[in-house]
């Protein structure tokens, strides 16, 4: 049976959310202050109503009026008036006075609830201070507050970073994912097989969708392995546990997340504190789960810290089989494959995606490329960054596609390539300079795929680029795109050369390339 039931407090806050600063802090604050004990009890959702509004709109010298307001009411006789305002204190900042004034409560109050409040509130806001109470073995401190907090003190004193040169020499036992979406998989192994300095280093074990899975033969850095452009994500794959009840699972899982392999990889790869975000992948929110393992990993390992803010680690659980396996993904942003991407565009390509798109053209020598529908310039960039081209050209409806592009471009430093960009149809290339029958020796584009924007005609657009690339490609010239229809070319003059079905995201889409014969 539905509870009719109404709750005061919450329609009391609901209305006190909708006011602003002034009116919290002339009317409702000095309201609350005269009120009887009993009164204050009942309009409590004061106090929980400034600690969010002024966070949200809040001049700096308001949320100092707002956070010395809460500070005097951690001195409250009603218990349930301090919990309020030491939950409201960490959304307008608590300062070192907010700090000090937490934590001589806590080392006072004798309710249990409140001591445990009160370490929530310090999971977030304490400092340097709380640490070294916490060193003192002050008793009621549980490891989670401990974790975060030292945590909270490492990332802003001793900021962690990837080292993407250092190199690990010491890796049995260690394979590594390269993780892509699906369908993409075929040009990772590609890109890895025709790789020189990544042969020398990996040896691949198996390919599955989305998945390559490789293993070092010799001491390797980060940066060899960022190398490759065709993959999405790199996880270092520590261990493995089976399928098994609750506590038994989480000790196998900390083991993993704490073990020599994983301490070493760490060690070798991070500057300074070493803090991971803890990720369940296929399960949705965890956090309980994330909460004990952590907390567990903690324990076998103080040196290695769960920190959900800015960490440069990721440690990821995978579901493998009848079990879990343990990753290690840097936390890179942004990725230093795509130092060239300034600005972006709402449809732009998947950079992996561009990347085996370049690939698939093959090697090309004084080459001219055109893209026409540009967006933000990856796949023109993905091209020339192969070498063997002399030129590109860009071109898309859009003004400000057109000028991504040409920043993007210009940020790559493609030595020795002309570019063109020019906002127009692509239809209406014998306009453009350097366009025209025979001109060109690929064209490559991700085209609009009728997703995000409908396209009105999108049949007949795919059908005029099949059209267009039979007159401006050379012979022997290719066209690589993204094919979103079952489409084949009528044009006696292309030939489909390759088709494989891709993962755009949700849905699956055709990466085709034609070549002209004649």
């Amino acid at each position: 049976m539905k509870n009719d039931k109404k709750n005061p407090g919450k329609e009391l806050y609901n209305q006190l959310r909708r006011l602003s600063c002034d009116q919290l802090w002339d009317i409702e604050v000095p309201r609350f202050d005269a009120a009887s004990s009993q009164e204050r009890i009942e309009r409590v959702a004061v106090v929980r109503a400034v600690g969010v509004v002024f966070s949200e709109t809040g001049t700096l010298e308001e949320k100092g009026k707002a956070r010395s307001w809460l500070l005097r009411l951690l001195n409250d006789p009603c218990e349930k008036i301090r919990r309020y305002a030491m939950t409201a204190l960490p959304k307008i900042g608590s300062g070192p006075e907010g700090e000090k004034a937490l934590l001589s409560l806590f080392q006072t109050t004798t309710c249990e609830r409140e001591k445990k409040f009160l370490g929530e509130t310090l999971d977030k806001i304490g400092g340097v201070a709380t640490l070294e109470i916490i060193k003192e073995g002050t008793p009621g401190f549980n490891a989670q507050t401990e974790q975060k907090v030292k945590a909270s003190v490492a990332r802003s004193l001793s900021p962690s970073t990837v080292r993407m040169d250092r190199v690990l020499s010491e890796f049995a036992g260690l394979r590594i994912h390269l993780r892509g979406r699906a369908g993409l998989e075929s040009f990772v192994r590609e890109e890895v097989e025709e790789s020189a300095t990544i042969r020398k280093k990996f040896r691949i074990l198996e390919v599955r969708s989305g998945l390559v899975i490789m293993t070092p033969v010799s001491p390797f850095s980060l940066a060899d392995i960022y190398t490759l452009r065709c993959f999405g994500t790199v996880g270092l794959v520590t261990g493995a546990v089976p399928d098994s009840d609750g506590e038994n699972c989480v000790e196998a899982l900390a083991s993993v997340i704490t073990s020599p392999l994983s301490r070493r990889i760490l060690e070798t790869f991070t500057e300074g504190a070493i803090r991971y975000r803890l990720n369940f992948i296929a399960k949705g929110h965890q956090r309980g789960a994330v909460r004990h393992l952590a907390n567990r990993a903690y324990a076998l390992c103080p040196e290695i810290l769960n920190d959900a803010r800015n960490a440069p680690w990721a440690v990821e659980i995978y579901p493998s089989g009848r079990g879990s396996s343990v990753e290690l993904r840097p936390r890179l942003t942004p990725d230093p494959r795509y130092y060239f991407r300034r600005q972006d565009v709402p449809a732009a390509s998947h950079p992996p995606l561009a990347a085996c798109m370049a690939r698939l053209a093959g090697r090309m020598d004084n080459a001219v490329v055109w893209d026409p529908f540009c967006g933000s310039g990856s796949e023109l960039i993905e091209r020339a960054l192969l070498g063997g081209v002399t030129g590109v050209h860009g071109t898309d409806l859009s003004g400000e596609a057109v000028e991504i592009t040409r920043e993007n471009f210009a940020a790559a430093k493609v030595a020795r390539v002309q570019a063109k960009f020019a906002c127009c149809d692509f239809r209406d290339y014998p306009r453009i300079a350097g366009l025209g029958r025979d001109s060109v020796n690929l064209i490559i584009t991700n085209p609009p795929l009728g997703k995000r924007v409908p396209i009105p005609n999108l049949r007949g657009l795919i059908e005029d680029l099949l059209a267009m690339a039979a007159n401006v490609l050379r012979p022997g010239g290719k066209l690589v795109f993204a094919n979103p229809l079952p489409v084949q070319s009528r044009q006696t003059a292309l030939r489909l050369q390759s088709s494989r079905v891709v993962d755009f995201g949700g849905f699956d889409c055709r990466v085709e390339m034609y070549q002209k014969m004649r």
